[in-house]
């Protein structure tokens, strides 16, 4: 099999010692396996991007001694496979629109008969809202709705690959779960199970559609993912918990899963992981301070 990482940074701010540790740790790894070293730009979110941070990430990643095929994947010229991903969970029945705002949620999520998790991986857990107005009994016959999020109604989604699961002798504690090659959040290796009943409590029913981008970060990931033939995803301890998100719509949509390998992350010397805004640490610091990529290689501990 052929051994493919990748580095895939949104173009929304400066790259920063973290993107450097983590592009040239995929690097290294594809380097050391014979493999192949991919970038992808997720803009998706189109009033962050920037054509001038976009190219400021190539010029980061060439003087890091990076290199990559080209063209570059750009999420916002694959809109198109995102619409053609969401049809597939509609016609199926197992996604919902949401009206809610970040405000009714957390007044539902504050009340004391909701007796859900305050917090996920996707955020605050959502309550099911929506989800209660919805007619779930038969396929929907409406066209899918565009201009409002949709939620994935994680239980039914959950039962469909129990299903599934079943009529080939699986059950689902088998069939969900990802061989985690890194250091995971708590130093977990090995193959993590993913067990339904959290995915419904704790994980919630996850937006796959936001308002305005036609899609989410989940979505895309795991369709750029598979289409890129990435066979080895490189990225921070702080997306372990996504990961669980990933596999649920991999088997739902019939999409290999990869191997995992979730870092240790970058931090100020006050323990906080670096952010975008943390100029103090951009590459293009480092560089026009008289840093050499090797100077930047010691500095995160490769």
């Amino acid at each position: 099999m052929t051994f493919i990482t990748r580095f895939a940074p949104s173009p929304t701010g400066p790259l920063h010692l973290g993107h450097a540790y983590s592009a040239m740790l995929a690097y290294d790894m594809a380097q050391e396996n014979n493999g192949a070293f991919l970038l992808r730009i997720e803009d998706i979110d189109q009033s962050r991007s920037r054509a001038h941070w976009e190219n400021q990430i190539y010029d980061d990643l060439s003087w890091l001694g990076l290199e990559w095929p080209t063209p570059v994947m750009r999420q916002s010229e694959r809109l198109q496979e995102y619409q053609r991903a969401l049809d597939r969970l509609w016609v199926q029945g197992l996604l919902y629109p949401c009206s809610c705002n970040r405000k009714d949620i957390a007044a539902a999520v504050s009340a004391p008969q909701e007796g859900y998790p305050t917090h996920g991986p996707d955020g605050i857990v959502y309550p099911g809202t929506c989800r209660t107005k919805w007619d779930f009994k038969s396929p929907p016959t409406q066209p899918r709705p565009t201009g409002l999020p949709l939620r994935l109604n994680m239980a039914l989604a959950i039962d469909k690959i129990r299903n599934a699961g079943q009529s080939l002798e699986y059950n689902i504690e088998n069939q969900l779960s990802f061989s985690e090659i890194g250091e995971g959040p708590n130093a977990e290796t090995g193959q993590i199970i993913l067990l339904g009943e959290q995915l419904v409590t704790g994980v919630g029913d996850v937006v796959l559609a936001r308002r305005g981008m036609g899609t989410s970060y989940h979505l895309s990931v795991v369709l750029d993912d598979a289409d890129q033939g990435i066979t080895r995803v490189v990225r921070g301890q702080d997306l372990f918990e996504a990961t669980q998100i990933h596999v649920v719509l991999q088997r739902l949509l019939n999409l290999p899963t990869p191997a995992y390998h979730h870092h240790r992350l970058i931090r100020d010397n006050e323990g906080k992981r670096l952010a975008k805004r943390d100029d103090a640490r951009a590459i293009s610091k480092f560089r026009a301070d008289g840093s050499s990529p090797a100077d930047i290689r010691r500095l995160v501990g490769l």
